[in-house]
């Protein structure tokens, strides 16, 4: 705030200077502001509405305890039925868990990893007017479901979200940090974007839609590509696009509360902000044209989420250079007059600090409302949000096209004509239900047996494989992220010589 001010000052006073950080402040302020008004406007629905719903929960690998805890709560809540999608190898423990919840959750099983696919199927095996995406981390509080569907008494809506908050928050700076960017975003983005029915990002650790919508846009959720790739991450973004796309509205429900688990170390953390990072940019640029047509304010919000990472990289980077160059004019020096010596330096760098926390206080003000304690806790918020962050999402943007498959998860659905093949395997069993599910049947006394595909796919697994060297193909549009950085930073460049 400290040398936003003195910056507004020299570029008024006629000054020739541009100032970055100028722009990056104005952005930020006016971005809030605009934040601060809509979301005054919103208000969550309140009458009780009644509809069938069907809850769909990917999984690969939870503690037990923890996953059963996930179906117990959401059990407890009695949607029509809980579809609980196995995938990648084969887990007899999370079968067992599922087992316990019977008949009300069924569980069905995947080789294929990754979450997209196995959304596909728990949708197409849903049968619910409401279909409730649930990450297999996520425990649901008292009334999350029937709070979650009372949107969709309005016939225009599409797609419903929850308030979303961490796990006990208080294990780690970085699980306090990550719940702190969560309230965030319920308090400001989130209600503001809602008040316009054109939430960008329906954050999918609990995500409801209205399921022919989500039959609709099904084959483009699979195989969709934009530069040139399949990015599997980001999946909640797509379906969102899509379902904004297809005509209807996208809203949050403030009255519908989930936790989830957040990393506990940092390499953990800045992987799973990478994978944000280049889903989020990914599918801000693939839906930029509707979005500079249909909901140009939801533009402006996405586009100046890829923006000021590079002016704050550009903030920095000039100041670095002016003071090795010994050029551009010094804003302190009427400080540095007046204090001399480590007095002066001590008074600038106390004002910027200052002037940082109160700046931000003042963006945080709901936060701090609940949870006043975290003003102290302002100048970390600041650092890590800043040095943390910025150097991932500029990192996912140049990265965005180069792979295909789910960040962490070896052999999964890369999307496409290359898997049609694997898709029509998928689409060809009796019935509607995908041949690599591996169902369950009673044998004589009720107990669950495996089929025959089950005992099938295991032998083969005990056969060892011949490998098939892979060659990965050059897409020359994995060129384009590059090409628009590389000419964010050469404009920022002219600012200072």
């Amino acid at each position: 705030m400290f040398v936003f001010v003195l910056q507004l000052r020299e570029m008024f006073a006629g000054q020739s200077e541009i100032y970055l950080f100028a722009f990056f402040s104005t952005l930020v302020w006016a971005l809030w502001i605009v934040k601060v008004v809509l979301s005054r406007r919103y208000r969550p629905v309140t009458a009780p509405y009644e509809v069938s719903t069907s809850v769909v929960i990917p999984v690969v690998d939870e503690p037990l305890d923890l996953f059963r805890s996930v179906l117990a709560r959401i059990v407890a809540q009695r949607p029509d039925e809980v579809i609980v999608v196995i995938n990648g190898a084969v887990n007899p423990a999370l079968e067992q868990v599922s087992d316990e919840f019977a008949p009300l959750v069924r569980w069905v099983h995947t080789p294929i990893p990754g979450k997209r696919n196995a959304v596909m199927i728990g949708t197409r095996m849903s049968t619910g007017e409401i279909t409730v995406l649930v990450d297999s981390d996520t425990v649901w509080t008292d009334g999350t479901l029937p709070e979650l569907v009372k949107p969709f008494a309005d016939p225009a809506v599409g797609g419903v979200t929850t308030r979303q908050r961490i796990l006990e928050p208080e294990r780690s700076w970085i699980t306090r940090w990550a719940d702190w960017l969560e309230n965030t975003r319920a308090l400001y983005s989130m209600p503001a974007q809602s008040a316009l029915g054109q939430v960008g990002c329906l954050p999918g650790r609990t995500i409801a839609f209205r399921r022919r919508i989500l039959m609709q846009v099904m084959d483009a959720f699979m195989n969709e590509k934009f530069l040139g790739v399949f990015l599997e991450v980001s999946d909640d973004r797509t379906l969102t696009n899509l379902t904004l796309k297809a005509g209807y509205r996208t809203v949050y429900q403030y009255s519908s509360l989930c936790y989830t688990d957040a990393p506990l170390k940092v390499k953990k953390l800045a992987k799973q902000q990478l994978r944000w990072a280049r889903g989020s940019q990914y599918n801000t640029l693939r839906m930029l044209p509707w979005m500079l047509g249909h909901a140009p304010v939801l533009a402006v919000f996405f586009l100046t989420d890829i923006l000021l990472p590079f002016l704050l990289f550009g903030t920095i980077a000039g100041w670095v250079y002016r003071s090795v160059s010994n050029t551009g004019t010094n804003l302190y020096e009427a400080i540095l007059d007046t204090y001399t010596g480590l007095n002066g330096w001590f008074w600038v760098v106390a004002l910027m600090i200052v002037s940082s926390v109160l700046s931000m206080s003042i963006r945080q003000i709901r936060h701090l409302h609940e949870k006043p304690s975290d003003f102290f806790r302002l100048p970390v918020f600041i650092i890590v949000s800043t040095f943390f962050l910025m150097p991932i999402r500029l990192l996912g943007f140049v990265r965005m096209a180069h792979a295909s498959g789910w960040g962490t998860r070896a052999g999964a659905y890369g999307g496409g004509p290359e898997n049609e093949d694997l898709m029509a395997e998928l689409e060809s069993a009796p019935g509607g239900a995908p041949v690599d599910l591996v169902d369950r049947v009673p044998d004589d006394h009720g107990h669950a047996v495996q089929t025959e595909v089950r005992r099938r796919r295991t032998a083969e697994a005990t056969t060892p494989a011949t490998p098939t060297p892979t060659r990965r193909r050059l897409n020359p549009l994995a060129a384009v992220p590059y090409g628009i950085a590389i000419a964010l930073l050469a404009l920022e460049a002219l600012a200072y010589v």
